[in-house]
């Protein structure tokens, strides 16, 4: 058991030694990650930029058919606002996009009524978002999305996931 809290703590350790090497700016005590191209995309064609975690390592757009891919860094879990739906977004999403309207969505599931739902559209009205599940739709404030969901607290309980399996 102690062998695993010390690989733990070494994996924790040089993990977050890119993080914690950044000065930090008084101005600013809490800075953003700069905008990915799929982060500035989503801004172009009308939605908010918290649709997407801070993850995005890849992005390709056709841009005559609006289909695209988004590679992030591996699955991860976050939780959407407001209501507090556990989301799990795939290692890669896909889709159509174009104004004010994302379909053939593939690569978001959402958990809610205790079954996992596939996300398979997404639709900007006015200030609101309209998420698309199947035949069901939701609608939730935009402002909502405003930020990009961080997932490192779900990469680090996967490494300890992982960690404790050894």
């Amino acid at each position: 058991m102690e062998n695993y809290l010390f690989l733990f703590s070494l994996v924790l350790l040089f993990g977050l030694l890119p993080f914690s090497s950044q000065t930090p700016n008084p101005k600013n005590p809490n800075p953003k990650p700069p905008l990915t191209q799929a982060h500035t995309e989503l801004i172009n064609y009308g939605f908010p930029i918290g649709l997407l975690p801070a993850s995005v390592t890849k992005y390709t757009l056709n841009q005559t058919s609006g289909n695209f891919a988004i590679d992030l860094g591996g699955t991860c879990k976050i939780t959407l606002p407001p209501d507090n739906y556990l989301a799990t977004y795939s290692k890669r999403v896909t889709g159509k996009i174009e104004n004010g309207k994302i379909a053939e969505l593939d690569g978001i599931r959402v958990r809610a009524l205790f079954k996992w739902w596939s996300i398979t559209g997404i639709r900007s009205s006015g200030d609101n978002l309209v998420f698309e599940v199947g035949m069901v739709t939701a609608k939730y404030p935009a402002k909502n999305f405003d930020e990009s969901p961080l997932w490192l607290l779900s990469l680090l309980q996967g490494l300890s996931y992982y960690v404790h399996v050894l």
